[in-house]
């Protein structure tokens, strides 16, 4: 049962269970960890055990801390390397306030980040330059009028919402669920309609979908470090989905090798490249 921080379990679950575990994502920032917090809260009655995993290098004693502002001094049971596991009972007492959801207004979109989603409070510096390059290319808004568009790792859903914006009927798909249910707010907020779907690539999507036009901004690092396998996912997903004709529009860091990926589509040109960036578009033949 997928579920993000704060959203009710009690339909699956009518009666809270007497422990609770809880892994940090230490990633994310403090707001995630808070989200986390409050609703492990919310799901321990009082005199329940809450056991917390997590890195000791990501935050995991300030976040113990926290936790224990709201349940009640706890203790490390357990230890290996930099992990840890907390356990803490439950005294009585108010579940604290979730933390609320930033956001910010750009291309005509508001948008609408929940805590630990990519980018929550400003523009991700690589998908603005993508929309901005992609606005020159059609100042008059009309290339994505009647068109099906697929939002490919959309995040809080600023390229989705951006292409709705501009005509497009708009489907929108993530892996992390806190983001997906970000797009569904930044789609509403927006006054605009699509399809916000929780999906690994686009597993989840009708077999037979297909699209005109790709966007996509793929992630490429797993901790400090840097992998390519999802975004080489991305691109095989797109050669799935691409109709004949179809475009793919692709932003990365000017450093990531993904020209030779994009060929099995068809000929790869750099549209922009710019403050270490490049946009790189394909239209199927």
């Amino acid at each position: 049962h997928a579920a993000v921080p704060g959203e009710s379990l009690q339909e699956r679950w009518p009666d809270r269970a007497r422990t609770v575990a809880l892994v940090l994502a230490g990633d994310r920032g403090n707001a995630y960890a808070a989200a986390q917090v409050a609703w492990a809260h919310a799901c321990t009655p009082p005199g329940g055990t809450l056991y917390i995993a997590g890195d000791r290098d990501k935050g995991f004693d300030r976040y113990v801390r926290l936790a224990g502002n709201a349940f009640g001094a706890g203790e490390v049971v357990a230890r290996d390397g930099g992990m840890r596991v907390a356990k803490l009972i439950r005294r009585p007492g108010p579940t604290p306030a979730l933390p609320d959801p930033e956001g910010f207004k750009a291309f005509g979109v508001t948008v609408v980040g929940l805590p630990g989603v990519f980018s929550a409070a400003k523009p991700d510096k690589a998908t603005a330059l993508m929309l901005g390059a992609l606005e020159r290319l059609d100042p008059d808004g009309n290339l994505l009028s009647g068109k099906d568009v697929l939002d490919l790792g959309c995040g809080t859903g600023l390229i989705g919402a951006w292409a709705a914006r501009r005509g497009a009927t708009v489907t929108l798909v993530d892996g992390d669920l806190p983001s997906v249910r970000s797009a569904q707010a930044t789609l509403a907020a927006s006054g605009l309609t699509g399809a916000a779907v929780h999906s690994d690539v686009d597993a989840a999507l009708d077999p037979a979908a297909t699209f005109d036009v790709i966007l996509t901004n793929p992630p490429f690092h797993v901790g400090r470090g840097v992998v390519l396998d999802v975004a080489r996912e991305f691109i095989a997903a797109a050669t799935r989905r691409l109709r004949p004709g179809g475009t793919l529009h692709l932003v990365a860091n000017d450093f990531l090798p993904y020209e030779a990926d994009l060929r099995a589509l068809g000929e790869v040109r750099e549209t922009l490249r710019e403050a270490g960036f490049k946009v790189l578009t394909v239209t199927r033949a």
